[in-house]
């Protein structure tokens, strides 16, 4: 089966980056898997973000991304993603809608978005009922 194996996106403060997604994503049951230093890369920091599955998301501190971007995890329940809303917010992030079913995407569809350090749109959603 083909698809996407990770995706990661670049950050202009590595340090707070590590920090809000290391709270945001917890929640999700996503964690720091592997980190390499930029004494290893030779250009710049590099945490892979995953679950004992595997890694699926990446941030390296090579610079702000333009234009921002958005990312979506998947939660298993709505409870999850309030979860993740409560703990992105705690670590800096900025709302940019709080959890709740958006119907226009589908009747199911329970999210919730915040913006990184970065601006970039990071959302958690259930698609379950």
């Amino acid at each position: 089966m083909s698809g996407i194996d990770h995706t990661g996106l670049s950050v202009s403060d590595y340090a707070a980056a590590r920090r809000f997604y290391d709270a945001a994503l917890k929640p999700l049951g996503i964690s720091m898997r592997t980190e390499f230093p930029k004494a290893q890369t030779g250009d710049f920091d590099v945490a892979l973000y995953g679950t004992a599955a595997g890694s699926i998301f990446v941030i390296g501190g090579g610079g702000k991304a333009t234009p921002h971007i958005h990312v979506a995890f998947k939660a298993d329940t709505h409870a999850e993603v309030d979860a993740f809303y409560a703990a992105a917010m705690a670590a800096g992030g900025r709302d940019n809608g709080p959890p709740g079913i958006r119907a226009h995407y589908n009747p199911n569809y329970y999210a919730a978005f915040v913006f990184d350090p970065d601006g970039n749109n990071i959302e958690a959603v259930c698609r379950k009922a």
